[in-house]
């Protein structure tokens, strides 16, 4: 009768995910995720196979937890654009006082990544494709509500307001003065207000 495995994956995976969001992937040893799972090098090795294969899976976790997390907000929505734009004023007040990192994971791979690393940028740079589809579809959504013009290109707006995002994160990690921040976040929420049609 094969023995069930002595750890819990789910809760392994958050660990990992929390420690390689935290140190990087490089600055992450295996002592420190022996320490933090709890497990033996050999133990680690068995279920998830390498410590780059531990990262991609951590890497796809905190992906679709954001994903699945943005698309409820933005599907529900009546106003897409407001959303959006409160979505922005939120990223720069929360400041994620629990969260081990301020920027997002993803970019925090792709900007650490080496030529070695090339599976860890592949995928980081897939899951940043597939977060633009869910902006894509929220000024898609607008657009067809009437809040956007027909020819608006949504892929553009959406690539915008992917690096607006990405540029409030980084200024998070980096300490940014909180007001500072909030007003930064102002400004380009009132900008995806601004494209707003006239009802």
């Amino acid at each position: 009768m094969a023995r069930s495995p002595s750890y819990n994956r789910d809760a392994a995976l958050d660990t990992a995910l929390d420690l390689f969001w935290k140190k990087g992937y490089h600055a992450t040893s295996l002592k420190d995720l022996e320490a933090a799972l709890a497990m033996k090098p050999g133990s680690i090795y068995a279920a998830f196979t390498s410590k780059e294969a531990l990262y991609l899976a951590a890497l796809e976790r905190y992906f679709t937890r954001n994903r699945a997390a943005l698309q409820t907000l933005f599907s529900e929505a009546d106003a897409p654009l407001k959303a959006l734009a409160d979505h922005l004023r939120a990223t720069a007040q929360s400041r994620r006082p629990t969260a081990p990192s301020q920027a997002c994971m993803l970019v925090k791979t792709i900007l650490s990544a080496t030529a070695d690393d090339s599976a860890l940028a592949q995928a980081a740079q897939g899951y940043m494709s597939e977060m633009s589809g869910v902006f894509a579809a929220a000024f898609d959504r607008a657009r067809d509500l009437g809040a956007l013009p027909r020819e608006a290109d949504t892929a553009r707006l959406a690539r915008r307001y992917q690096a607006n995002l990405t540029a409030l994160r980084i200024e998070a990690e980096s300490g940014t003065d909180p007001q500072a921040l909030a007003d930064l976040a102002e400004d380009m929420a009132r900008d995806i207000e601004a494209l707003a049609q006239p009802a």
